[in-house]
Formats: structure tokens, sequence, C-alpha cells
């Protein structure tokens, strides 16, 4: 376990009111398990910014199925991108919807440029992308698997 380093804040009451509400609703153990929550949201975001940066990330894709030809379209992008894509997972809303859940892995600004591609094809009504690390993976884990040795990671 790494060390763990104390440090004091300053707020005012309401903030601290305001903040404590968002610890019990977030069901926090602690006010230091909601500060480390919201630095590492904090640095997901800021890291997502820079393009080179080695990332994972998800993303969730609302359509309607029923749209020409757009089962193939999302398909022929991810194996566009399949050194970026790790896995996707299909579910059946109701009669016309599909929610498409992928997890991707690689530079943020592909992944982004992606999810922008699959995003804005028609009949997809709803495209979010989340990036879910706070630290830039390596690159030597951003390959798939298709050959036949194993893998400590």
């Amino acid at each position: 376990m790494p060390d763990i380093v104390r440090f004091s804040v300053s707020l005012e009451n309401d903030l601290l009111g305001q903040f404590d509400s968002f610890c019990t609703e977030g069901k926090f153990a602690t006010r230091s398990e909601a500060v480390r929550h919201l630095i590492r949201e904090k640095l997901v975001s800021t890291q997502s910014t820079d393009k080179n940066s080695h990332v994972a990330a998800s993303l969730t894709l609302v359509y309607d199925h029923h749209k020409t030809k757009i089962t193939d379209k999302l398909l022929d992008l991810q194996h566009a991108h399949s050194e970026s894509v790790v896995s996707t997972m299909h579910v059946h809303l109701d009669d016309d919807l599909c929610m498409e859940l992928i997890a991707l892995r690689g530079h943020a600004g592909e992944l982004q440029n992606l999810a922008d591609a699959l995003g804005g094809l028609k009949g997809v009504h709803h495209a979010k992308l989340v990036f879910a690390c706070s630290q830039s993976i390596s690159p030597l884990h951003l390959h798939s698997h298709p050959h036949p040795h194993k893998h400590t990671h």
C-alpha cells in the first residue's frame, strides 16, 4: 500500500455542508475517500485532453437498429479500429433500440475520433465516451491477443 500523506483543507461552512451531503449521497466511507474519488476523476478528465496519452475508456451507444445498415456501419468502424476495441457488449433495450457498450484502449485522441465517428452515424441516438483511468497505460498492454503465448497482465 502506498504511503498515506495527511493534509488539511480550509472550507467555508456551507461548502463543507454540501461536501458532507455529497459524501453521504455517494456512500463514501469517509471524507478522504470522497476527496480521493474527486481527485482521480479530475486527473482522468485532465489526462483525456492529452491526445497522445494512452488511456482506457468506455463508449456507450444507443441506436435504432432499424436504420439502414446501422449495425454494418458500427461493426465496420469497430473493425477498422480493432487495435483500440478491446471488447463489446450488445443489449436489446426494446423493439427498436439497442445499446452497445464498447471497452477501448489507445491514444485519447484516437479514441475520441472513433467515438465521434460512431456517434455521428445516422440512427445513433446517444454516444457517451468516458475515460476510465487516471494514469497512462503502458503501450505494451495495448495489443490484442491473437497469438498463442500467455501474458502475466
